[in-house]
């Protein structure tokens, strides 16, 4: 019997949350027969069987987040006897997104070898994995009152959630989108000096029906061919900075699985109604949690237009190596004095944060006013 552990799924990314399972025990399976999607901090990966055979038994539920090395799958391995070399029966193995590596692993669980039939597990011991020993410390759970779903009645990390939350109601551990939050936000904060200047553009020439998000891409693609100091990425430990002439806008996508931000590439090459499409799909794709990782890298600069939901102004925060993101606020109205008259005029207020460790407050100054100017001016 094979088991299948969590394999490393590239990009540094230690843990995954479970989407959806696509087999069962008693299923049949085949070599690189997806039987798994799961969310990591980049996007939505689906997990190939590594062997061919019946599933014995599955570990883990939708919902789980799982590191890896985490058990999978127990799997009654059929082995094929196309290859035969000295005697030995050589077995199918198959990769994991492109040329990532797969082991059997014994997995050493408080010096209790789970596989070994010859290790016997005494019936005083606790079993947990040494990361729920750690998150049981630290929630302040008694793994003396846990029962444990892993193999061999082993407690997980999703046992010692699960405990917590009988002890706190309404705790939750929080995942995908919102669990790369803490850590993107948190890198943010210690790592970018970050200043905030604000502006509002007046609408007066815009048509009734115009698309807000297609005229803020446009015009963050004219501010920066006009100052491409803001279309950049900055390194501090190489003290580096490559400015772009490329933009590739980031658009934050607020979800109820949390943020995600979408990069639309090459943005100065769409129309306004392209915008518009290529918005509702990829929104489309988030809602139902089919977004790829490459649809969530390269941003060059980022747009986030809270305004739709609420909120004036803001200090949006900037995502390294990134050195600038361009927030938009609630259109509201004000009287402008006209000829010594009053003139109701839409305003769209608009909010910068820059990293300025890579940009100057001139060239921000100098950006947010090709941004505003290319916003007042009538559609095409």
């Amino acid at each position: 019997m094979k088991s299948f552990t969590l394999p490393d799924l590239g990009e540094g990314l230690a843990e995954s949350e479970i989407i959806e399972w696509h087999v069962d025990a008693g299923d049949t399976v085949e070599l690189d027969q997806v039987v798994l999607t799961v969310e990591t901090a980049k996007a939505t990966v689906e997990v190939p069987s590594p062997y061919r055979g019946t599933i014995i038994r599955r570990f883990g539920n939708a919902g789980d987040v799982i590191s890896i090395g985490s058990l999978l799958l127990e799997i009654e391995e059929k082995v094929t006897t196309d290859h035969v070399q000295n005697n030995t029966l050589r077995t199918d193995t198959a990769t994991v997104v492109g040329t990532v590596s797969h082991h059997d692993h014994d997995v050493n669980i408080d010096e209790f070898w789970v596989g070994h039939s010859q290790q016997v597990k005494p019936t005083d011991t606790l079993t947990a994995m040494p990361s729920a020993r750690l998150l049981a410390q630290k929630l302040g759970v008694d793994l003396n009152n846990v029962s444990g779903s892993g193999p061999s009645g082993v407690i997980l990390d999703t046992d010692v959630y699960n405990a917590c939350n009988k002890l706190l109601p309404g705790t939750e551990v929080l995942k995908g989108a919102r669990r790369t939050m803490v850590s993107t936000m948190a890198e943010s904060h210690l790592n970018v000096a970050a200043v905030t200047i604000t502006e509002e553009a007046m609408l007066e020439r815009w048509n009734p029906d115009e698309d807000i998000t297609s005229r803020l891409v446009l015009a963050i693609v004219e501010a920066c061919h006009q100052v491409p100091a803001l279309n950049a990425w900055f390194d501090a430990e190489t003290m580096t900075r490559c400015v772009h002439s490329t933009v590739n806008i980031g658009l934050a996508v607020d979800s109820r699985h949390g943020l995600y931000v979408p990069v639309l590439r090459h943005a100065d090459e769409y129309s306004t109604r392209g915008i518009r499409q290529w918005v509702d799909k990829t929104v489309a794709g988030i809602k139902e949690r089919k977004i790829g990782r490459e649809q969530l890298q390269h941003a060059t600069i980022t747009l986030t237009n809270f305004g739709a939901i609420a909120g004036i102004f803001a200090t949006p925060v900037v995502t390294p190596p990134q050195v600038a993101i361009v927030g938009a606020g609630r259109i509201i109205e004000k009287l402008m004095l006209r000829d010594n008259k009053a003139v109701p005029v839409k305003i769209l207020p608009l909010s910068m944060t820059f990293d300025h460790r890579a940009c100057t407050g001139g060239e921000a100054a100098r950006f947010m006013k090709a941004l505003v100017n290319q916003l007042q001016q009538a559609s095409n």
